[in-house]
């Protein structure tokens, strides 16, 4: 059957065949168009609320302190009188600080800019200027990146440490050996800059106002690609594209995490796969979410003796990534 204008019609599928072969139902019912990617995640938050949301580094994140700061750094972000859609860059690998900048982005109804902390200063400039981001959560360990552009281009910086959201004797002993050991901290100074902990200690949740205006075809996510064809291009990822990708993940693996729940168990999901990067913000971050899972964050899965620690410390049930990772594995 031919294709009638820009029309695909499901006969030119032949993929669909096979989805009927596994028993995968190929439609899937989207909600109300005022429903947000937030509107989804909640309700786990009240629902697993005494569970573990993340574990990094041996320290957990249970869904309600995961709810109480996402929602405190939500309420940082509006008193800065920002607007709906406004753009709010988060440059970090796999921490716990990294799910709460993004669930407070998303909370306060603005748009996250995911940035890769690997980047160099030039790539670096040229997503904040493109991208027109207001605020930047960044790890301190790629501040001097930040520095190094010579100039404002946003309204605010909020900086943390790897230790920020642990324990006050391993965070001090974490952030020790980080800067002093390891050495992987450049000297820097952002002018004007925040700490992450004051930004999330600013105001309390009672501050936070719920945006009502937020649905399917906002833009939750401005996802930039990697720049193979040239400078890097922000993709324009609305709720319903997030929220889309959610229920045809649970198509596939739905009765598997099915089964898990119920046997009342949480399962784990591995994710050594960095956040910034689309597979793993979907598949591995908000799916975890959307089912209630732990999600193990690696912050860097090149160091293979602590990703292997990690794998054997919390088994997982679901492990995505992509070849060179298996590979490296193997």
């Amino acid at each position: 059957m031919e294709n009638q204008g820009n029309v695909i019609r499901r006969d030119d599928k032949p993929w669909v065949k096979t989805y009927e072969k596994l028993g995968i139902q190929y439609d899937i019912d989207m909600p109300p168009a005022n429903t947000s990617l937030i509107d989804i995640l909640e309700q786990n938050f009240v629902t697993h609320a005494g569970r573990t949301a993340f574990v990094c580094m041996d320290v957990k994140l249970s869904y309600e302190d995961l709810d109480r700061y996402s929602k405190q750094i939500a309420a940082y972000l509006q008193s800065l009188g920002l607007q709906k859609g406004d753009k709010v860059a988060v440059m970090m690998p796999n921490i716990l600080q990294l799910p709460v900048a993004v669930l407070g982005v998303l909370r306060a109804g603005m748009t996250l800019v995911n940035v890769n902390p690997l980047y160099t200063t030039k790539e670096l400039e040229h997503q904040l200027k493109d991208s027109d981001t207001k605020v930047l959560f960044i790890l301190e360990n790629f501040a001097k990146t930040y520095q190094d552009i010579g100039k404002d281009l946003v309204d605010h910086v909020v900086i943390t440490s790897m230790g920020d959201l642990m324990s006050p004797l391993k965070g001090f002993i974490v952030n020790a050996v980080v800067r002093h050991v390891k050495k992987l901290v450049p000297d820097y100074k952002v002018n004007g800059s925040v700490n992450f902990k004051k930004a999330l200690n600013k105001l309390s949740v009672k501050n936070y106002k719920r945006p009502t205006n937020i649905g399917l075809d906002d833009v939750a996510v401005l996802q930039y690609t990697g720049g193979t064809t040239g400078v890097a291009k922000g993709a324009m990822l609305t709720h319903g594209n997030l929220v889309a990708n959610l229920i045809q993940c649970d198509t596939y693996l739905g009765d598997a995490f099915d089964k898990f729940q119920e046997r009342n168990e949480q399962p784990v999901i591995m994710t050594a796969l960095p956040l910034y990067h689309i597979f793993s913000f979907t598949v591995c971050g908000m799916y975890g979410l959307y089912r209630g899972c732990i999600g193990l964050l690696v912050p860097n899965p090149r160091d293979g003796a602590s990703l292997i620690k990690a794998y054997k410390d919390y088994p997982p049930a679901f492990f995505p990534a992509v070849n060179t990772l298996f590979n490296a594995l193997a």
